[in-house]
């Protein structure tokens, strides 16, 4: 039996601890380029990448979607929702040590049963979580962020904060105050919320206004509480245009940075931003990460990515390669995670229905972004890039430009400068920027 499962079982057997073994490995269940221990710009990989399990879709997905039935089968699974749940729990953490990622991120419902009622639901948690308590003291695995999902019970078929009916917000509170709870007891170094159905389907029968108020209101009241409850971490806002609301209000970057400032938020408040979410928004998952950082709110990643030939939110493991070293670019570029990290909100395809295929697609999403980093890294220290851009811009850094960025020259003063010669073109050299990074990624 393997010295890395966890409770009375080993659910993964077979499979032990996944190691680096190089490029030259042709083992399916080894990492290639993910080497934890790997020194890349003065930190290891472990420390630059921070991945984290979603629970949710490792270990409570089933295959199932709109279009069809469940197609996984887990041996964790009883007919006892509180014995289904511990079994899961261990199969979790056994899952979680092999891989070896350090941290991991949970619903409240993922970990624990909902019962007959709001009270019943929070004891299955506290239980739970005791739970998860001696598990991640017995094998150092930490808590990334927790949540609540707010958004699959049919009370919440209107919206949870933003609901239309005030009754059903006091459940949402019950459930946020219950997650939060939690996830102060397991040390969370981030709490996240998803809007899920925090939205509308149609304007005849919504009031817009009256909706972004509520939320507005009720995560200061969430903040206020947790804080007081001895919450020292980050809170996330995960932006998602749509889907299952036909126009979500946490639509895209911009949008929410605009509502964390016009709550009263954006000092507590960070950004945890979907590859998949943006790329539904019409961006690329580089420009959401750019916009957040810029706006000094990104905080955390949910590291996927979506297939662009298909409008809906399918959730794959990384393996674009490209994608990753743009986005570690970005998280680079504002000088590493703090609370955050890369947490694999992915699943397995519908037809990928070996547990096996669990370790082959965290290692496929971990090689991916080890790649990213190591490029990334090296665009850095090269410099060539970063001195393209400068110099592109080089007509506001004195002179004139300079002026104009501090605030010195008038309306008429710009416009009498538009009297002179017309301006020469000058390339922006997007293709050779282009033929660099192929360089930095395969040369």
């Amino acid at each position: 039996m393997s010295d890395y499962f966890i409770g009375n079982k080993e659910y993964f057997s077979g499979i032990g601890k996944i190691a680096y073994e190089g490029k030259g490995s042709d083992n399916p269940l080894a990492f290639k380029f993910y080497d934890p221990d790997k020194m890349v710009g003065g930190k290891t990989m472990r420390e630059h990448l921070r991945f984290s399990v979603a629970y949710w879709h490792s270990f409570c997905g089933d295959g199932g979607d709109p279009f069809g039935n469940a197609t996984m089968q887990y041996p964790w699974r009883d007919p006892d929702p509180m014995k289904s749940a511990k079994n899961k729990l261990d199969a979790a953490f056994e899952f979680i040590t092999k891989i070896g990622a350090p941290f991991y991120c949970f619903h409240d419902i993922d970990m624990a049963p909902e019962g007959a009622n709001r009270v019943e639901s929070e004891k299955n948690l506290i239980e739970m979580t005791d739970l998860a308590k001696e598990r991640q003291e017995s094998t150092g695995v930490k808590l990334l962020w927790g949540t609540a999902n707010v958004f699959s019970n049919p009370r919440y078929m209107n919206g949870a904060a933003s609901n239309p009916d005030f009754s059903v917000v006091g459940h949402v509170a019950h459930q946020v105050k219950a997650a939060i709870d939690a996830t102060i007891k397991l040390g969370g170094a981030g709490y996240t919320f998803w809007g899920g159905r925090e939205g509308y389907m149609s304007l005849w029968n919504t009031d817009m206004k009256r909706e972004l108020d509520h939320i507005g209101r009720f995560l200061n009241m969430a903040r206020d509480y947790a804080r007081k409850a001895g919450f020292t971490g980050t809170f996330y806002i995960e932006p998602k245009p749509m889907e299952p609301s036909k126009h979500q209000y946490d639509f895209d970057s911009a949008t929410v940075i605009g509502f964390l400032r016009q709550y009263g938020l954006d000092r507590d408040f960070k950004l945890n931003i979907e590859a998949n979410h943006a790329t539904l928004a019409g961006h690329d998952f580089a420009h959401d990460l750019r916009v957040a950082r810029d706006a000094g709110l990104l905080g955390s990643v949910d590291a996927n990515q979506g297939d662009l030939m298909n409008g809906w939110d399918t959730d794959e493991f990384p393996f674009d390669v490209y994608q990753t070293t743009m986005a570690m670019l970005e998280i680079l570029g504002m000088g590493g995670f703090v609370t955050g990290g890369l947490n694999f909100d992915a699943k397995r395809r519908r037809n990928s229905t070996d547990l096996e295929d669990l370790f082959l697609a965290h290692i496929t999403g971990m090689d991916a972004f080890a790649l990213g980093l190591q490029a990334a890294q090296r665009i850095i220290d090269d410099g060539k890039i970063a001195e393209m851009v400068r110099t592109r811009y080089a007509s506001w850094d004195s002179g004139d430009g300079d002026a104009f960025e501090a605030g010195k020259l008038t309306l008429e003063e710009l416009a009498a400068m538009g009297e002179k010669s017309e301006p020469k073109s000058v390339s922006g050299k997007q293709e050779y920027i282009e033929s660099l990074l192929n360089g930095y990624l395969f040369g």
